[in-house]
């Protein structure tokens, strides 16, 4: 292939044909590679000339809109519109038409070729003009519009973005530092649950931990997922980012539980008694057994509201139906939609894999199904009602009861190639690819995570509109909101379908400076402070980046290393930041350090090099006597507990010293484990794995209520709430 070509449709396209990797070594991209993400997004790659002939065509729709159809600038900035015009007219004047956020309209005229040439485009004999003009009237940071009225041929709009400069910061950050815990919501244990952790025992842990001055509770994903197919539990794989995972519903907590005939025939028959002590008793998450608990009491539920609701409920039900608009009837179309043929057929596991006639969300079956079915969409509605409501009761208890932040919440980086948001707005995504991460030493094969990725072009036509109902849908009752993978807001690794592995992807970027312009907006506008987790292989200067817009950080300490291999105190890390012992894909302290995640990944297959994972071993014993040596440095521990790392296992003198030796430092947050607590040894993902280990499953060993009752874990609560206040007197 041409190597000008080449190059020409790479920058188009925003494709990196090398990179740095996580070792700082220089990497090429292979040219199959390149050809097969260029052939993702659209472009001929057969030969040469079908390469050219596309690069020219999407050139010139882009040249051939006269206004862009987003265009997101600064409030501090100089604001300004941007005209690309055919020569021939670059002399005639536009009449325009400004309307802001507000309704107010802002009539002018201009004539392109008197504001700044920027730019000419020439295709055979077209020749193409950009010019810059001025924006006169102040703007508000919010979602304006700028319509051009005449010429008629000309019409056309473009949404007009101003954004503040940076995310939102409460300005009690200043006077108080905060500790909070992160949890897998699936994996709480109560003596009320059904079988796995809801939104009641949310509510419940609220009040143990805002009794012992905690600021916040960090979810896992509570994304919506698959109530037809249970066991596709990856909350990091969802089926639509933008609605709720009906089966964290607290069933109890519905209108009309105890009210409901049928609701109480089922919860009080033997089956389900039985059945209701065994799901409590596992240790694992058995999805199906729980849907088998819940569905059936909720569509008993359902047929109560609508019979017996009060007026006050049925308009606040309409009221959220009309809000949620054509999403929401789209993932209540695709929930009863794959049930149906789910029950028909078990190889209809996704919308990819069904009948052709049900793989367009707009085709004649799928709108005769809708109609057909129309009790059923309705009934998945009221799910994702119930399901809001409980979730903005656990926020509003979580403030009143004293936390600055309450919930936080994880947004995650993308969706399963079966997932309604896919099915719904295909043009959006880029199936012949997936996002993934190239080599590092958590992965060292690289990691494909098959998330189809948003194509960065469908998505600036759209008007980033996608992101941000994303942003805005995922900052509701919530103080905080943890961005996956915020690296992709820069830039994602893709890997073509045709690669053996995830080595075989290339980084692709995006527009980062829209894309944190519009989270600024987001996050000033609900409140909401943001968290960018900014681990694996981060570019020069993406850090600053995301400081300077006000996106804190995320530090885990294991991963906090200077280049002799000690680890940094915590009293170094950034203010502006969340620090963390663990993650969902990082082994407990336990599991840290007695080497069982090492152990786990030797018999899953996982370091099929044995000198390799030798070399993994001797580097985390020598990390853990750097702990050990830090740990003691910092008169974190007793003078006389042991200094060499061979005399000591993980318990609880040393789990606690960690845990305050992280909540005396310097970050703004600081985010612990509850397993860490209750001396938990399993982890909770394995990355890598899918059906090798039971991901997304596990569940703490502690209930909510044993917990309360544990004076240990209280004592380290209230020396948590101490050790975040100190820091004013240092």
């Amino acid at each position: 292939m041409n190597t000008v070509l080449m190059q020409q449709a790479l920058q188009f396209a925003g494709i990196e044909a090398s990179y740095t990797d996580a070792y700082g070594q220089p990497q090429q991209v292979s040219e199959q590679s390149l050809l097969a993400l260029l052939a993702a997004q659209g472009f001929d790659t057969r030969d040469e000339a079908g390469l050219a002939a596309s690069l020219q065509q999407q050139e010139q729709a882009l040249w051939q809109q006269l206004l862009l159809p987003v265009s997101v600038q600064q409030q501090d900035q100089p604001l300004h519109l941007e005209l690309r015009v055919p020569l021939a007219l670059a002399n005639e004047p536009l009449k325009l038409n400004l309307i802001t956020e507000d309704g107010k309209q802002h009539r002018f005229t201009l004539t392109p070729v008197d504001g700044e040439l920027l730019q000419v485009y020439q295709q055979d004999e077209h020749e193409y003009q950009l010019y810059q003009h001025a924006i006169v009237p102040h703007l508000k940071p919010g979602y304006h519009r700028l319509r051009v009225t005449s010429p008629a041929a000309l019409k056309c709009e473009q949404s007009l973005i101003v954004t503040p400069p940076h995310c939102y910061q409460p300005a009690v950050f200043a006077e108080k530092k905060q500790w909070g815990v992160s949890v897998q919501l699936y994996g709480l244990r109560s003596e009320r649950n059904w079988g796995i952790g809801d939104f009641g025992d949310l509510q419940q842990l609220i009040r143990l931990l805002a009794g012992q001055g905690a600021d916040f509770v960090g979810l896992n994903p509570i994304h919506a997922l698959y109530p037809a197919m249970p066991e596709h539990a990856s909350p990091y794989s969802p089926s639509s980012r933008r609605w709720l995972n009906c089966i964290y519903l607290d069933v109890t907590a519905i209108p009309g539980f105890t009210e409901s005939t049928e609701c109480q025939q089922w919860v009080k028959s033997a089956a389900f008694q039985e059945q209701l002590a065994l799901q409590r008793s596992l240790d694992w998450v058995d999805y199906t057994g729980v849907m088998q608990l819940k569905l059936p009491a909720l569509r008993a539920l359902y047929q109560w509201f609508v019979q017996h609701a009060t007026a006050k409920q049925q308009a606040a039900f309409t009221n959220f139906k009309q809000a949620g608009g054509d999403s929401l009837q789209q993932q209540a179309l695709y929930d009863a939609l794959h049930a149906h043929l789910y029950a028909m057929d078990s190889s209809y596991w996704g919308w990819p894999n069904w009948p052709q006639k049900y793989k367009a969300a707009d085709s004649a079956t799928v709108k005769a199904f809708s109609k057909s079915h129309a009790a059923d969409l309705d009934f998945y509605c009221y799910l994702q009602f119930c399901a809001e409501q409980q979730l903005a009761a656990a926020q509003q208890l979580a403030t009143a009861s004293g936390m600055l932040l309450g919930l936080y919440r994880d947004l995650a980086v993308g969706v399963s190639e079966a997932s309604m948001e896919i099915w719904a707005n295909p043009a959006l995504y880029c199936r012949d690819a997936s996002v993934g991460a190239p080599p590092d030493p958590l992965g060292p094969q690289g990691q494909n995570w098959g998330l189809p990725p948003m194509s960065p072009l469908s998505l600036f036509q759209q008007g980033y509109q996608p992101l941000i109902d994303l942003f805005r849908s995922n900052m509701q009752h919530a103080g905080a909101l943890r961005i996956d993978h915020v690296m992709a807001l820069l830039r994602l690794w893709w890997v073509p379908k045709s690669a053996a592995d995830a080595r075989g992807g290339a980084y692709l970027y995006y527009p980062i400076m829209d894309l944190l312009g519009i989270l600024a907006l987001e996050s000033q506008r609900n409140q909401v402070v943001v968290i960018g987790e900014d681990l694996g292989t981060v570019p020069d200067g993406i850090r600053d980046l995301l400081q300077q817009h006000g996106v804190y950080s995320y530090r885990v300490f294991f991963f906090e290393q200077a280049a002799d291999g000690g680890f940094i105190s915590p009293a170094h890390y950034p203010l502006q930041a969340m620090a963390t012992l663990c993650t969902h894909d990082l082994p407990t302290l336990i599991g840290f350090w007695h080497c069982d995640d090492l152990k786990l990944g030797e018999q899953l297959g996982l370091y099929p090099d044995a000198a390799q994972l030798q070399q993994l071993f001797e580097q985390r014993h020598r990390n853990k006597q750097r702990i050990l040596d830090s740990l003691h440095g910092h008169g974190a521990l007793p003078q006389d507990y042991p200094r060499q790392v061979d005399q000591v296992g993980m318990e609880p003198v040393l789990a606690h010293a960690l845990q305050l030796h992280l909540a005396k430092g310097h970050s703004q947050l600081v985010s612990l484990q509850l397993e860490d607590w209750m001396h938990m040894t399993q982890p909770v993902n394995v990355p890598g794995t899918s059906d090798e280990y039971p991901n997304w499953r596990r569940k703490l060993s502690q209930t909510i209520e044993q917990l309360s009752q544990q004076p240990e874990q209280l004592a380290l609560m209230q020396q948590l709430s101490q050790a975040r206040c100190d820091w004013l007197y240092r």
